[in-house]
C-alpha cells in the first residue's frame, strides 16, 4: 500500500512494458537524465514487483539511480544506509540539485535541530530519502520512529561490508537484516561496486534477502588505463611520485598510506612544482575537509594528496588520473579508489607506485591481535545470565567499548558460542563450552580471518609484480575471466612492444592451440583435502586462482594439481 494515497504502488499496476517507459520519463523529467541503462531497469523493475535485489555494478555507472527512481512511483520514503557521513552529504546534496524529492540525512555529526528538521521531512512527505548510518540503525529509538513512517526500499550501498569475505567488513552491517524485518521488510536493495560469488552468497544471507534478483555487469573500466611503476629504494620512489603527479593532467587523486606522506607530497607539489594540491586526511580539520571536498568538485583543488579517508561518494566524473604512492593492502580497496578516475567514460590513468617493503605484511599481520581475555570477560559474563543481555549491557558489565564488544561478539557468534536472539539482537551463551574453550574457538575464527587478510596481501602483490595483463589479473580476483589480453595496461604496452621488436627481428610468433579448453571455470566450486571448500576465481594458461574458505586466495599450479589430484569437486 502507497503510504501517501492508501494506493496500490504505481509500478506494480503497471504492465513491463509501461512501468519501463515511466521510469525513463521519470529518470529524464526529474533527475536529468538522458536514459538509463538495460541492468538499470531491470532493477528498478524487479524492486517495483516487491522483490529484493542485489546489484554489482562498477563504481560510476548509475547504481544509486536504481533506487531513485522507483521512490518516486513507490511514493516513498527510501531508507538507504550508508556508511560515512561525508558520502551521506555527498547523496543529500546530488538530490537536491535535481527535481527528485528532497533527502535528509540523521547522524551524529549534525546539531539535534537538524536532526529534528530531518524527521519532521520525511513524515511529513516533504522529503523521500532518508540517510542513516548502520551505527543508527542499532538504536530502538530510531527504528521506532523509521517503522512509523513505513518505508517503501530498505537500500544499503556499500553492501560487500556485510560480508567477513568483504575487504571492508563492518560488524554494524549483520544487524542490517533484522532492522529490515522491523521496519515492516520493504524490498530490500544492496549495492556494491565489487562482489565475487562468495561475497555475493553473504550479502543475500546476512541482509535476510528473499528470492534475490541478482543484476551484475562486470567490474570492467576499460576507459581506465592501468599502470604499475617499480622501485628498490624510498627516495627515488618518492621523487618520481611527485614528477609524475605534477607532470600528469588533472584533476587528480594522489592516495598515500599515512597522514604524514599526505601533507609532505601536497607541499612538495605546491612548493616545488606550482601545483594546486591539498592534503585530506581524517586529522585535518572539519571545516577544512569540506572546504577542500567542495572545491575538488568545482576546479580548486586540482589535485587532493589523500588517505584513504577521501573519495568515498565523490561524484566528479573528470577525474583524469588516480594514483598511489605506496600499494593498498588489497586489491579490493584499490578497485574502489582507483574507481574514482574516468567516471565520464573519457580515458583516465590508474598508477601505482610500487616498492615491495610498502606492503609492510609482517607489520599488518603483527598488528591485529586477539583479545583473548576480554572474550572470556564476555562468555563469563553471559554464562551467569539466564536471559539473553544487550551488546550495551554486556560492554558495560566487561569493561569494553561497544564496538570492541560487537567485534567480539561476532567472533564468538561465529565460533557457536554465543547466539543471537529477538528483533533487539540480544545475546546469550550456548551451553556445553567454558569460557576458555569458547575462547579458543573464537581465536580460530580470528585467525582464518587473518589467513585471508594476508592472502588478499599476496595477491596485491601479485598484481603489482605481473608482467602480464593486468586487467586480466585484476578481473581474475573478483572472478571474471578475460580470455584476451586488455590492450589498455602497462603489460600489453609492454607485450606490444616486444611483439613489435621480434617482427623487425623477423621472428614470426606461434599460434595458441585452438579449442583449449581450462579444466576449471569461474565460480566452479571446489575442494581441497588441506584447505577445503573454495570457489575458482581465475583460470590461466599454467595455473589457477581459487578463493578457500579457511585460508583465503591460493594460486596453484595446473601440472601440480592434476598430478596429484589437489582439487575434486563441492
Amino acid at each position: 500500500m502507497n503510504r501517501r494515497t492508501g494506493s496500490r504502488p504505481a509500478g506494480v499496476a503497471m504492465g513491463t512494458h509501461d512501468r519501463i517507459a515511466e521510469l525513463r520519463r521519470i529518470a529524464r523529467e526529474r533527475f536529468g537524465w538522458t536514459d538509463l541503462a538495460p541492468e538499470q531497469t531491470e532493477a528498478m523493475g524487479a524492486l517495483l514487483e516487491g522483490r529484493d535485489v542485489l546489484v554489482v555494478m562498477p563504481t560510476g555507472s548509475g547504481k544509486s539511480a536504481i533506487y531513485q527512481v522507483p521512490t518516486v512511483m513507490l511514493g516513498g520514503p527510501a531508507v538507504v544506509v550508508s556508511p560515512l557521513i561525508a558520502l551521506q552529504r555527498d547523496q543529500v546534496a546530488g538530490l537536491r540539485e535535481s527535481a527528485a524529492p528532497d533527502a535528509v540525512a540523521v547522524n551524529s555529526a549534525q546539531p539535534e535541530s537538524a536532526t529534528d528538521r530531518g524527521w519532521r521531512a520525511v513524515r511529513e512527505g516533504d522529503a523521500e530519502y532518508l540517510f542513516l548510518s548502520p551505527e543508527q540503525l542499532a538504536k530502538d529509538s530510531v527504528l521506532q520512529r523509521l517503522g512509523e513512517l513505513r518505508p517503501s526500499l530498505f537500500v544499503v550501498d556499500e553492501a560487500h561490508c556485510v560480508s567477513a569475505w568483504g575487504h571492508d567488513f563492518r560488524p554494524d552491517y549483520l544487524a542490517l537484516g533484522e532492522a529490515a524485518e522491523r521496519l515492516g521488510r520493504p524490498p530490500v536493495l544492496a549495492l556494491t561496486a565489487t562482489a565475487a560469488s562468495p561475497v555475493r552468497a553473504d550479502i543475500v544471507e546476512h541482509l535476510h534477502m528473499r528470492d534475490a534478483h541478482v543484476v551484475t555487469t562486470g567490474a570492467d573500466r576499460p576507459n581506465i588505463h592501468l599502470a604499475v611503476h617499480n622501485f628498490t629504494d624510498d627516495a627515488t620512489k618518492r621523487a618520481a611520485v611527485s614528477h609524475w603527479t605534477a607532470e600528469a593532467r588533472a584533476p587528480g587523486i594522489l592516495y598515500t598510506a599515512t597522514r604524514k606522506d599526505a601533507e609532505t607530497y601536497a607541499a612538495r607539489l605546491r612548493d616545488d612544482d606550482g601545483v594546486d594540491a591539498e592534503a585530506y586526511h581524517a586529522g585535518v580539520k572539519a571545516a577544512d575537509r569540506r572546504r577542500i571536498h567542495d572545491g575538488f568538485m568545482t576546479g580548486s583543488p586540482a589535485v587532493v594528496v589523500a588517505t584513504s579517508a577521501f573519495g568515498m561518494g565523490i561524484d566528479k566524473p573528470d577525474v583524469r588520473f588516480v594514483a598511489h604512492a605506496s600499494v593498498p593492502e588489497s586489491l579490493d580497496s584499490y578497485y574502489q579508489e582507483i574507481g574514482r578516475a574516468g567516471r565520464d567514460g573519457e580515458p583516465a590513468r590508474a598508477v601505482l607506485f610500487y616498492r615491495p617493503e610498502d606492503l609492510g605484511l609482517q607489520k599488518f599481520l603483527t598488528a591485529r591481535v586477539l583479545d583473548t581475555e576480554g572474550l572470556g570477560r564476555i562468555m563469563t559474563t553471559l554464562l551467569g545470565q539466564d536471559v539473553p543481555v544487550s551488546r550495551s549491557r554486556v560492554a558495560q558489565s566487561c569493561g569494553l567499548s561497544r564496538r570492541r564488544t560487537t567485534d567480539l561478539l561476532n567472533l564468538l557468534e561465529e565460533a557457536g558460542a554465543v547466539t543471537v536472539e529477538g528483533r533487539r539482537r540480544a545475546v546469550r551463551a550456548l551451553p556445553g563450552r567454558t569460557p576458555d574453550e569458547a575462547a579458543e574457538r573464537a581465536g580460530e575464527v580470528f585467525e582464518r580471518r587473518r589467513r585471508t587478510d594476508r592472502s588478499r596481501i599476496e595477491m596485491m602483490r601479485g598484481y603489482a609484480e605481473t608482467l602480464s595483463c593486468r586487467r586480466q589479473y585484476l578481473l581474475g580476483y573478483f572472478g571474471e575471466q578475460l580470455d584476451e589480453r586488455c590492450g589498455r595496461c602497462d603489460g600489453c604496452d609492454r607485450c606490444d612492444e616486444d611483439h613489435d621488436r621480434r617482427a623487425e627481428a623477423g621472428h614470426r610468433e606461434s599460434a595458441p592451440a585452438a579449442g583449449h579448453r581450462a579444466p576449471y571455470e569461474p565460480n566452479d566450486r571446489v575442494r581441497h583435502s588441506e584447505w577445503g571448500a573454495g570457489t575458482v576465481m581465475r583460470t590461466e594458461e599454467d595455473r589457477v586462482v581459487v578463493l578457500f574458505e579457511q585460508v583465503g586466495y591460493k594460486t596453484l599450479s595446473l601440472a601440480a594439481v592434476e598430478e596429484h589430484d589437489l582439487l575434486t569437486g563441492p
